[in-house]
Order: structure tokens, then sequence, then C-alpha cells
């Protein structure tokens, strides 16, 4: 009969350094970056909250008057003014449709891409990139002599005549969604298209064979597999989105007739340095700021069901 050999002895797991636990050295590698951050992002958030805590006016800030502690009185006042939730319902239409927009031409450009030959898919990449690096300012402004109801190209093609798109409420919303996904719509293109890239060519031409059409391809197959580059860009959509302003300020003169175009970020600037109410300014900033980490949190939580690491 055969001896039994006698089971080898495994080595032991080698032990971290003392001193010096596993999981401290990446924190380690982002201590200067979270420094950093701490220095330009706490600090302002940190003094945001304190000033919308205070009856805070240009009377304190020349000094005339003292600073008297509100506690959560702007917030009350803030929240009993009809306004701000006309405001925040109009933001929050504004930012959906703006993200609905541009998801949908970003990832349509993005399948384009895939089928064109390598002129044609380099000029329309050089062409949003144009627009994406386009200042917001200046491209509001384009947009304004393009669609200017005296000297506008739009008008004069469509037989508008001299409508002033700006002067009425959904027109001028209309607008400036426009040139908000024309500014948007690049980076959902450029990374949705960098993800089609990764997916395996057999898997797409087994669909094809399979007789699925390119609209069943992409929905029964390109977007399951592109669902976390896909929450990626929708949630940074939604924050650029949601808190935009120069795009509104500027073309609609500052929030459109009788403020019938205001959003939260131009009605919070109205409220701190066109009133000179400082602090109720301030809480309508915290307001933002709490809502937008919201739909972080929802992102994370979204990322860990789908096994991302974080």
């Amino acid at each position: 009969m055969e001896r039994e050999r006698p089971a080898r002895a495994t080595a032991p797991a080698p032990r971290p350094p003392r001193g010096r636990r596993p999981g401290l050295t990446p924190w380690l590698y982002l201590a200067p970056a979270l420094v950093v951050l701490g220095g330009l992002l706490a600090y302002p958030i940190y003094q945001l909250g304190l000033i919308s805590l205070f009856h805070y006016t240009q009377a304190q800030v020349s000094g005339g008057e003292p600073t008297s502690f509100e506690g959560l009185g702007n917030y009350r006042e803030l929240l009993a003014d009809e306004q701000f939730w006309q405001v925040l319902l109009a933001t929050v239409l504004f930012a959906a449709a703006c993200v609905v927009c541009t998801l949908a031409v970003g990832c349509a450009l993005a399948v384009l891409l895939t089928r064109v030959r390598a002129v044609p898919r380099l000029a329309l990449m050089l062409a949003a990139l144009g627009a994406w690096a386009t200042p917001a300012v200046t491209g509001s402004t384009v947009w304004l002599f393009l669609f200017d109801a005296d000297f506008g190209p739009v008008n004069r093609v469509l037989g508008l005549g001299d409508h002033a798109w700006t002067y009425g409420r959904f027109s001028a919303f209309f607008l400036v969604l426009l040139e908000v996904v024309w500014c948007s719509f690049p980076f959902v293109m450029v990374t949705v298209y960098a993800g089609i890239r990764a997916v395996p060519s057999e898997v797409l031409e087994a669909a094809a064979l399979d007789g699925a059409s390119q609209w069943r391809i992409w929905r029964s197959v390109l977007a399951p597999m592109l669902r976390p580059i896909l929450v990626v860009v929708t949630i940074q959509s939604v924050i650029w989105d949601f808190k935009v302003f120069t795009q509104i300020y500027v073309m609609t003169n500052g929030g459109g007739i009788a403020g019938q175009n205001l959003v939260l970020n131009v009605y919070a600037y109205q409220q701190a340095f066109a009133s000179s109410q400082y602090s109720l300014g301030a809480a309508i900033g915290v307001v933002m700021l709490l809502i937008l980490l919201a739909v972080t949190l929802v992102y994370l939580r979204l990322l860990r069901r789908q096994g991302e690491e974080l």
C-alpha cells in the first residue's frame, strides 16, 4: 500500500507592518487632496450655513446695525414664501427637461459615432468638443443672436418675422434649454461612446444576427451593459442642470419679465445681491446644497447596488 504523503504546511499570510493598518494607506494618498478640498469647500460651506442663521443685510455689512441671531428664522421665511416654491418647481422641471434632452442627444450621437467612418467621426467629435469648451457667457450670447427678433437668422428661416423668444415664459425656457443641451451633450456623447467601444463586438454581432433592430440592440444589450456609465452621466447632468445660472441670467436678462424665468441660483443671487438679503440668499444656497447632497446619496446607493466599490 502506498504511504500517505504528509500534508504540506502552508506559509502564514504576511502581516502588515506594525503601526499601520491596511485600510489607512489609501487615506494617506488622499490626504493632500482632502486638505485642499477642505480649505476650498468646507470653510465656505460653513460660512454659508453660519450667515443663513443670522439677520445679515447691507446694514450689518456696513456696520450700521448689529448682527442678530435668527436661528431658523430665514428658513421659515423662505419656506413660507410662495415665490420660492414656484421657483423650486420651475427649477426641478427645467432641470429634468435638460437632463432628458441631454441624455437623448448624447446617447444618440454616441451610437452614431460607432456607425460613421473616421473622417465624419473626427469632425463630429471636434464640433462637440468645441461646443463643450465654449464659455457659458459666449455660448449664451451667440444663441441670443441666433434667435434675435430683429437680426436672428432663425426667425428668417422659420418665417416667424419679429417673434421675440425671450418675452414668453415657455419660449424663453425652451431657448435656454437648447443652449444648455448644446453645451452639455458632448460630455454624455464622449462618455457613452467610450463605453460602447468597450463592449465586445461579438455581443453586438450576435444580436444583429438574431434580427434585433438598432433600437432593440440599444435597449436590450447596450443600455444594460452601460448602466454604470449612464448612472454617472445622469447624476452629473442633474447636478449641473439644477444649478444653472449663467445661461438663465444672460439669456433672460436676470430671470425674465417679472421673474417668470427664475431658477433657484438666479433667485438666490437676486435675494443676496439685488435685495441685499444676504442671509436669505445663504439659506437658499443651503437648501440647494441639501437637495444636491440627496441626489449624490442616491447616486452612491445605486452604485452600491450594482456592486461598485466606493
